[in-house]
């Protein structure tokens, strides 16, 4: 009995010690002088709890407008909402690099061009990656991505004339992903020809499921943003998660490996028609990484880097061709406006005519503004020494974000911010220019920006040029909530639908 008590009381003396330093250390950190909600210096459980949630904009959002432009949201976090930090923090060589945070989006220490945090690795591999996707280089694939653009809006066409209305956000992920998995890959996924138009007779015989059935690879590339935070926040959970009677875990292990394996076979299938047609093989975005002679990579990098390709490839563009869609249909001002402008466009349409239109490239800035697919900050690592920002310090290792939800939402920069104007964007200022970074931004901005541009314009120019009349629907109980954006790390609409009709 004497040693428990002797252990007992060394436990009690090392858990007061460990207390103790505990609270020094959160009182003590230059980080304890920011502006913020008391329980962020001490705990991380709020921000986690809305991150959970697909809320963190939002949360850290409300925070800025109470406490100003810098912001504790945890122990180790800060967010600036400044035009100044992000010319900082995100400048070509910027000091401060991806935080350790990136390393738990991909599961065993998968290493990749959008997660690694080594500004080697990231250089070697963008070089590498970058030019095939160059604005230059796209050009030799337009016709492939118009014709997946047209296919696209005659699919939502032929739901219109079945359903009395089309959702938007399925037609315009089964684009994106077909276009990506082709341009990739050589062999498009072939979704938008599996995409079922579900019609009455169906829809009476199952009313609570109002959507097309879906295959298991549209429901893995749907969940695997909103699985991410599971990823992120327990990510020791995520590893065993296979052991665990815990189904969230056993999901978020189950659709990983899924996509590993649709992948996989992508890869093998093109390294299949590399094999039996090497003097002269169908051009992708990925045919130099095959070559190994010339600096190519190993299967198992090639695989990472395209389950990378898949989800931002798709995902994002989806995402923005769907609320740029709403918002336009919402507004007859605005949509008749773009009507107009695309409509006295002159066939067979090329993505140069587009980017001359000015209206309609207004329009796509402002979408770009109040719904950026990633609206929530990426982390960056305070580098050695630390740096300062509105005239507070933070310490080496600290997090800091810029996230571009509120630097979008800036009244000083952007009056009315939370009303879709695309004449704000006729004449930018300079500071609207630096402020915006929907694809992030110096050498760490999205290798594919110039993709998603191009399928931007093609998507929203031939749409209104089909659908002069399009307006948002209310069948099927679609309501304005099914459009709240909910951020998974990528953002998408709460009910991940959106059905638009047009006569």
């Amino acid at each position: 009995m004497e040693s428990v008590s002797h252990l007992l009381a060394i436990l009690c003396c090392f858990l007061g010690v460990w207390g103790l330093h505990f609270i020094y250390e959160r009182l003590s950190s230059p980080l304890a002088r920011l502006p913020g909600p008391a329980i962020s210096n001490w705990t991380d459980l709020v921000y986690i709890r809305y991150w959970l949630a697909g809320r963190v904009p939002y949360y850290v959002h409300d925070l800025h407008e109470k406490y100003g432009p810098i912001v504790r949201t945890g122990p180790n976090r800060v967010d600036i909402c400044d035009v100044d930090a992000v010319k900082e923090i995100h400048k070509t060589n910027s000091r401060f690099l991806k935080s350790p945070w990136y390393r738990t989006l991909l599961p065993n220490g998968m290493e990749n061009v959008f997660s690694t945090t080594d500004p080697h690795f990231h250089s070697n591999r963008r070089r590498l990656l970058a030019s095939p996707i160059s604005d230059t280089s796209l050009h030799q694939h337009e016709d492939l991505i118009t014709g997946r653009v047209k296919m696209t809006i005659s699919r939502m066409a032929e739901e219109i004339q079945d359903r009395g209305a089309t959702d938007v956000f399925k037609w315009w992920l089964f684009m994106a992903t077909d276009i990506i998995g082709e341009l990739s890959f050589g062999e498009s996924f072939r979704m938008l020809e599996a995409g079922k138009v579900i019609n009455k007779q169906e829809r009476l015989q199952n009313l609570s499921n109002t959507t097309p059935q879906k295959s298991q690879y549209t429901l893995d590339l749907e969940r695997i943003a909103s699985l991410q935070p599971i990823r992120t926040t327990f990510p020791k959970l995520v590893y065993f998660g296979k052991y665990l009677p815990l189904p969230v875990f056993k999901r978020t292990v189950e659709t990983g490996k899924r996509m590993a394996s649709y992948t996989s076979q992508s890869i093998d299938r093109y390294n299949k028609m590399i094999t039996e047609n090497p003097s002269n093989p169908k051009k992708t975005l990925f045919t130099k990484l095959f070559d190994t002679e010339k600096g190519g990579l190993t299967p198992e990098e090639i695989k990472n880097e395209a389950q990378g390709y898949i989800v931002a490839g798709s995902d994002t563009t989806a995402v923005t061709l769907t609320y740029l869609t709403y918002a336009v249909c919402g507004n007859k001002q605005i949509r008749d406006k773009l009507v107009a402008e695309v409509a006295a466009l002159s066939e067979p349409i090329h993505d140069n005519d587009l980017r001359s239109l000015p209206y309609l490239n207004m329009v796509i800035s402002e979408t770009l503004r109040l719904h950026t697919a990633v609206p929530f900050g990426l982390p960056r690592a305070v580098p050695s020494g630390g740096a300062s920002f509105k005239g507070y310090f933070l310490p080496s290792g600290a997090t800091v974000s810029t996230q571009s939800y509120s630097l979008h939402r800036d009244p000083t920069v952007f009056p009315d911010p939370d009303t879709f104007k695309p004449e704000r964007w006729e004449n930018p200022t300079k500071e609207m220019k630096d402020i915006s970074i929907p694809f992030g931004g110096g050498s760490r901005i999205c290798i594919g920006v110039h993709l998603a541009r191009m399928e931007l314009r093609l998507g929203s120019a031939l749409f209104f040029r089909k659908f002069p009349n399009a307006q948002r629907s209310n069948k099927e109980d679609m309501t304005e909530k099914d459009m709240e954006m909910q951020s998974f790390l990528l953002m998408a609409p709460k009910g991940h639908r959106c059905l638009i009709e047009a006569n």
